[in-house]
């Protein structure tokens, strides 16, 4: 329960307190701000409060937009001020001081002269506290105090003028969004998402029902028949929708919560490598074997996805940006085609379901793999040379905190933080990332080239471990430090597929593939939790699964000491350890009160 304080006399034919019931608030009503403060004091603590001027006019969605978001803890649209729970001190400092001024006579004896709103002036008094007032943006929404009769008859017309449903269905849709869902899916999808929420549907609820669409589908592909095949490519279409449903239902009932991003976090992921572990079943049962092809798909996808992360949390807060690469990006973008041409190069999620769907209806599973990989490897090429480009020819000081979040990404364990200590002055400049790249080479290439059993991978592994440490030896801040974490991801995964290749047996690459999944979920909730500003995961935890170098090495030294039979178990074994771990932590952090009340918009559809 929500309580709104509604202070003043309010104006003829005013509909505010119902808009406000209507939003989930309990109206109390002050008459001035001695009594505001004396309600303000009765309410519990643990109850979100707004202070709402009785002259407001306006739109309910800009009320909604200003008095109902979680993400929040403090926001206002003009007429109004909101605090959650964990800023109700700041707001009774607040309007305590307000209420001071408006009442302290002015020099000379004479009246102050008041600001004519007081939770206007409880804005501004939290803005002088410390500025971190939320202020949504309206658009062409209303949100008003007229300061007399002419002023209340404008914004009246200004309101009647105003098409608010067609404000707030536009408002749901995403201000940057992939050719596919902008032309395909938005503009229907949002009202799905309309429907959703008047029928009181939430956007967690929507969200399973894609994922569980998306599994049916993986399951219709694992049949492994032309009539699954087809089923599959619909089926994973109508999951797509449900994906952008659920984040246009998000923002068009600013229904945000932990929970929920959690769920939207991780799901995506969840659901394009069920569904590639489905096409690989079916590819089984017609006698072909492209594990190796669906693993590839992974890593290559996961891989693009860390350079995604890692790059824009070393530029999150840079002081400067002077990248003439930058500039010719943002012109580009003001020609209007190159726009679309180039959202559509990067392959985002909605032109990659959209093409696995219609190469799994139409075609193989080879086939839509060799697709997916070559058209992730071109898109991959794209956007890290153009962020390559941008980094080196950018002057930017990077912080502490984005060495911080690069470090978390690196996923260092126990041996790349003990070695560590011992090169303290680390490596210099452009030095870091090449390499790291040189030791992620070497395991692979050692995993790749030799015999399945030999000492050759963990020689690479342990010149891998050295590098990894080096690598980290010093805060991450070079110009081209962001490629390290991407570079660990494709080493640790690269090893995997290989040594499972090398393996040669039946069931050790769907072993290694549920491996990667694994670990990968560890590092995309890595990600997330970075993202809603709430820290890594904690250390007993990267140690307990041994970081991404010690992981590496134990897999090498497994496959020198094993058969291929028992290495494939210890695969499994290893799958499953993890995952419980990882996805036990997670759950429980993203599901407590401490988790971010955030609806991440993710990858791009």
């Amino acid at each position: 329960m929500s309580t709104a304080i509604v202070t003043g006399q309010p104006v003829p034919g005013s509909s505010l307190e119902n808009d406000l019931r209507s939003l989930g608030f309990d109206v109390r009503v002050a008459a001035d701000a001695a009594e505001t403060e004396s309600l303000l004091a009765a309410v519990p603590a643990d109850r979100r409060v707004a202070l709402v001027d009785a002259r407001f006019v306006g739109h309910p969605h800009a009320l909604r937009l200003g008095l109902t978001d979680p993400r929040f803890p403090l926001a206002a649209v003009p007429g109004a001020v909101t605090a959650q729970p964990a800023a109700r001190q700041a707001l009774t400092r607040a309007v305590a001081r307000a209420a001071s001024a408006s009442a302290r006579p002015a020099e000379g004896g004479a009246p102050a002269l008041a600001v004519d709103s007081l939770a206007d002036r409880v804005a501004g008094v939290l803005d002088d506290e410390d500025g971190a007032v939320h202020r949504p943006e309206l658009g062409s929404l209303v949100a008003t105090v007229p300061a007399g009769p002419r002023a209340l008859d404008e914004a009246r017309r200004a309101v009647a003028a105003v098409d608010e449903e067609a404000v707030r269905l536009k408002s749901a849709v995403k201000s940057r969004d992939g050719f596919f869902t902008t032309f395909f899916i938005s503009p229907y999808s949002r009202y799905i998402a309309r429907w959703c929420a008047r029928r009181g549907l939430t956007p967690n609820q929507v969200t399973t029902a894609s994922l569980i669409t998306a599994l049916i589908a993986a399951g219709c592909a694992a049949t492994g028949t032309r009539g699954g095949f087809v089923a599959a490519g619909v089926l994973l279409i109508a999951s797509f929708v449900l994906d952008c449903t659920d984040g246009q239902l998000a923002r068009y009932a600013l229904k945000y919560s932990t929970l929920g991003a959690w769920l939207d976090a991780t799901f995506d992921r969840a659901k394009e490598y069920a569904y590639y572990a489905g096409l690989a079943l079916g590819a089984a049962r017609g006698g072909d074997d492209v594990w190796a092809l669906a693993l590839g798909a992974m890593v290559l996808q996961t891989c693009r996805h860390v350079v995604d992360f890692s790059f824009n949390e070393a530029n999150h807060d840079a002081t400067a940006n002077t990248s003439p690469t930058a500039a010719l990006s943002d012109k580009l973008d003001s020609v209007g085609w190159t726009v679309w041409v180039r959202r559509m190069i990067v392959l985002p999620i909605g032109e990659r379901w959209a093409m696995i769907a219609v190469l799994t209806a139409a075609t193989t599973p080879r086939i839509t793999f060799y697709a997916l990989l070559v058209g992730c490897a071109l898109a991959a090429a794209y956007t890290t040379a153009g962020r390559v480009l941008r980094s080196v020819t950018r002057r930017a000081r990077r912080t502490d905190r984005a060495a911080r979040a690069l470090a978390d990404l690196a996923d260092s364990g126990p041996l790349a933080n003990g070695i560590r200590r011992v090169f303290r002055r680390g490596l210099p400049g452009f030095a870091v990332p090449a390499v790291a790249l040189l030791g992620g080479a070497a395991v692979v290439a050692c995993s790749a080239l030799s015999d399945f059993g030999g000492a050759l991978p963990v020689a690479g592994a342990l010149v891998y471990v050295l590098t990894s440490a080096l690598a980290v030896a010093r805060p991450l801040k070079g110009a081209l430090d962001w490629l390290v974490p991407p570079l660990f991801r494709a080493a640790e995964y690269g090893t995997v597929l290989a040594l499972a290749g090398k393996a040669g047996v039946n069931g050790a690459l769907p072993a290694a593939f549920g491996l990667v999944a694994a670990v990968a979920y560890h590092h995309y909730d890595t990600v997330y939790r970075i993202r809603g500003n709430a820290g890594a995961p904690p250390a007993w935890l990267v140690r307990a699964i041994g970081g991404q170098e010690g992981r590496t090495l134990l897999l090498t030294v497994l496959a020198a000491v094993l058969t291929a039979t028992q290495f494939k178990a210890a695969l499994t074994v290893l799958a499953v350890a993890i995952a419980l771990v990882v996805l036990v932590e997670s759950v429980r952090f993203w599901v407590s009160a401490g988790a971010p009340a955030v609806h991440d918009e993710g990858e791009t559809a």
